[in-house]
């Protein structure tokens, strides 16, 4: 169980940053809703209160916003709630998934549906952030294997700036994404030990909360409730349903960061060897070889970012293709008039 003086000062604080939101959405129907859960979470911090003062405690009479608060309310204020949905959930302010999508995705009739449309997510994600990872790793490496080209025929010179340049990319691709889901994952796993220990001190409250999105996004108020309160029944379908719908959250997109850097090490590395391969095996023209293996490449990425782009594959691969061949010919001018200027 958390700490219950923590417990009060967060749910003041999502009380105090609804307000704001609020504020934001004036004349809007989001407004009721966030005013809503401001005062929910003001009964709930109550709560806290009530369970310090059982305890022997002394229950904490005034709140004052903390520096990181104001920061995150003066963003939001300046960029508008949408912009900041992610900060704010990170601040355990409810209900951002109403922001999440353009428009509000369908109702769950059932406790089973629950979850059912984000089973795939994970899946999907994964290959995007491939064919985007070998895409980085092509064009980066093709880049400055030309330039280095362009200024020096030496082809040890050029192995060693692509293996170099290979190498470096990648590792920085596989830092930048355990980094980055590391952090996903903690905020992700704070987030919900608090919402654990709220079903378990006030599951009424909790589920009045959902109810209240659920009303929010077009649902019969009293089916919204109806809903909730079989929801909360079962407490892990409660927590995921939860994590999903108040805090914008969803756990099928957060994987192992190990598995992310590996992931994006792997697919990083995979793209920049294709410029480089002809110069690593000794073909004839190497330089010519390399250029006709990246545009093969650079075509099929484009091809491959079809699929998400909803694009003809034919256009999205001439598009990369021109764009990845204006990098490389950029670069190796480059590089010829520098090997010029300075040899």
């Amino acid at each position: 169980m958390s700490d219950p003086v923590a417990s009060w000062h967060e749910e003041k604080q999502s009380a105090w940053l609804y307000r704001v939101v609020a504020e934001c959405e004036r004349g809007t129907p989001r407004a009721a809703l966030f005013t809503e859960l401001a005062q929910a979470a003001e009964a709930q911090a109550e709560i806290w209160r009530t369970l310090i003062a059982e305890k022997g405690g002394t229950p904490p009479q005034a709140f004052h916003p903390e520096l990181r608060a104001r920061v995150v309310a003066w963003l939001v204020r300046r960029f508008k709630p949408r912009a900041m949905r992610s900060v704010l959930a990170a601040m355990k302010v409810r209900g951002m998934a109403l922001y999440t999508h353009a428009t509000p995705h369908p109702m769950p009739l059932h406790r089973d549906d629950i979850g059912k449309r984000h089973q795939s997510g994970a899946a999907g994600n994964a290959l995007r952030a491939g064919v985007f990872g070998v895409n980085d790793g092509l064009v980066s490496n093709a880049a400055l294997i030309y330039g280095v080209a362009g200024a020096a025929q030496e082809p040890s010179v050029i192995v060693l700036a692509g293996v170099a340049g290979l190498l470096a990319g990648a590792f920085s691709m596989a830092a930048g994404e355990y980094v980055s889901v590391r952090a996903q994952r903690e905020m992700f796993e704070y987030q919900i030990g608090l919402e654990r220990d709220e079903l378990q001190q006030y599951p009424d409250e909790e589920a009045a909360e959902l109810a209240l999105i659920y009303a929010a996004k077009g649902m019969d108020p009293a089916e919204a409730r109806k809903l909730a309160d079989t929801l909360m029944q079962d407490p892990d379908r409660a927590l995921d349903t939860l994590a999903r719908e108040e805090l914008g959250l969803d756990p099928g997109e957060l994987g192992s960061p190990w598995v992310a850097a590996f992931s994006s090490f792997s697919a990083f590395t995979a793209g920049a060897a294709l410029p480089l391969a002809p110069f690593v095996l000794g073909a004839g023209q190497p330089l010519a070889a390399s250029i006709a293996l990246t545009a093969l490449g650079l075509f099929a990425v484009g091809a491959s970012m079809s699929l998400f782009t909803g694009r003809h594959a034919l256009f999205s691969g001439l598009r990369m293709l021109g764009i990845g061949g204006a990098a490389g010919v950029a670069t190796y001018a480059i590089g010829a008039w520098l090997g010029v200027t300075l040899g």
